[in-house]
């Protein structure tokens, strides 16, 4: 007998494999695949990635990480969910986010000086405003994010002493001296108004919506006009019990005078620095090493959330992402600090001043660099090097 024959393959059959049906998770829309994918944290998403490149283009859209990333560290968005960094993706944001939650950052001194000041600093865009003595100094940021150039792009001045402190607002400089006068430049011309303010140095400075506030030695705080016709015209003082040194202009720029914020201060534990985060939200830090969450919805007189410098050292400066992490600047030692709100107690710290002990007088951040001012130099750490 001869041996049955086994049955032919498909191919035998038609010459060549026939074609496998497609998936049926491809035939989804893509609105069903983005509500799929948005149920997956930051771990699967990226073992998502690694499939296939469709998959990989599918698991990076910013739709699927903007909700991972408004609950990390630094990463672009504030509480209320605005967009801060619209042009860097979602997905690298929340990867240079861990680097800041766990301090994996390069060290770099940018800029050095001779003599010892108490230097105060913006950033913009592309430049850094820096004070040095009596002059404003613009130097423009490296493309790469490695730093920045070392020649100023522009230097703003007018003071016959130190600018003690500066704000940038719609394009103009306001700032205070050691003269006892406020300086106000345009960055893209050549308009400048100075005029006196102060019988002692001015501590603090603020601009909004056509009025300055400043604070000074002197104990008082005054409102000024710009309005045509007004420029420098005192319009209200309000005399204070010590130094003022520092002083904000409510986003709302409502009218309202908040002359009391808490009650529990001792004498010469002033405040330093105050941030908005929103018109009815404000951190604060000072000499007595705290710094207080506020909501002036609720009350002026007692804060919401405190924490407390571990080293006792009194805190000069502070910023926040405006959504979960605080960056303070001490005393002691050129200390910057990390904070998450929802934990009690400081998240990373670094030391920046060596050999001689300097404050960090001044702190600004990006979502990739912090830059913090010291006496005698400008230090940058870069968050996206791991």
């Amino acid at each position: 007998m001869g041996r049955k024959g086994s049955p032919r393959s498909p191919q035998a059959e038609g010459g060549s494999r026939a074609a496998s049906p497609p998936s049926p998770f491809w035939a989804l829309p893509e609105e069903l695949l983005l509500l799929i994918c948005s149920y997956l944290d930051a771990q699967a998403l990226g073992r998502l990635a690694q499939v296939c490149r469709r998959l990989r283009f599918l698991s990076s859209r910013d739709v699927l990480w903007r909700r991972i990333a408004r609950g990390c560290l630094n990463s672009g968005f504030t509480q209320l969910g605005t967009d801060l960094a619209p042009g860097i993706p979602v997905k690298e944001r929340v990867k240079v986010s861990q680097n800041w939650r766990h301090g994996r950052c390069q060290r770099e001194t940018v800029l050095k000086w001779k003599c010892n000041l108490m230097p105060w600093m913006e950033l913009d865009g592309e430049y850094l405003y820096l004070s040095q003595a009596e002059n404003i100094q613009a130097y423009q940021l490296c493309a790469e994010g490695t730093g920045l150039q070392r020649h100023p792009q522009a230097i703003f001045s007018g003071h016959q002493e130190d600018v003690c402190r500066f704000v940038l607002v719609n394009s103009h400089i306001v700032s205070g001296g050691g003269d006892g006068s406020i300086v106000l430049h345009k960055l893209h011309g050549s308009y400048s108004v100075k005029f006196s303010a102060h019988e002692q140095e001015v501590n603090c400075v603020d601009f909004q919506g056509g009025l300055i506030v400043s604070g000074s030695r002197d104990r008082t705080a005054k409102v000024w006009s710009l309005s045509a016709g007004r420029v420098g015209q005192c319009l209200h003082t309000v005399q204070t019990e010590d130094r003022v040194w520092s002083i904000a202009i409510s986003p709302l720029l409502s009218g309202q005078l908040l002359t009391c914020l808490g009650t529990d201060f001792h004498r010469g534990a002033g405040v330093l620095d105050v941030f908005y985060e929103t018109p009815s939200l404000l951190l604060s830090c000072g000499y007595d090493t705290y710094i207080r969450y506020w909501d002036i919805r609720t009350s002026t007189r007692k804060c919401v959330q405190e924490w407390e410098e571990p080293h006792d050292s009194a805190l000069y400066c502070i910023r926040s992402d405006k959504n979960h992490m605080i960056a303070s600047g001490s005393s002691y030692y050129g200390v910057v600090r990390l904070w998450d709100k929802r934990q009690t107690r400081c998240l990373q710290s670094f030391h920046l001043s060596s050999p001689t002990s300097s404050p960090v007088y001044c702190l600004r951040f990006s979502t990739t660099h912090l830059y913090a001012a010291l006496a005698s130099a400008l230090h940058v750490l870069d968050f996206t090097a791991s």
